[in-house]
């Protein structure tokens, strides 16, 4: 079954892949409501957070780098 599994996984083009990757990591977030963050990467959250309140106009959104990245497979 995990050969099989994994044969159809290589059919799939790279941005299927990754499609496939977000959906399990999700599925596997909400099954696991005791996930917790260590403390660096709690740290690295409130600093990425206080970066966007101060320049909120620098970056772009996951929606955005995603579509970008689709498009250009």
């Amino acid at each position: 079954m995990q050969r099989d599994l994994s044969n159809e996984i290589q059919k799939l083009s790279i941005p299927e892949r990754i499609l496939l990757v977000e959906e399990i990591w999700d599925s596997i977030a909400r099954e696991n409501e005791a996930f917790e963050l260590s403390q660096s990467q709690k740290e690295e959250l409130d600093r990425r957070s206080r970066s966007y309140k101060e320049n909120p106009s620098q970056g772009r959104s996951w929606q955005e780098i995603k579509a970008e990245f689709l498009k250009t497979k």
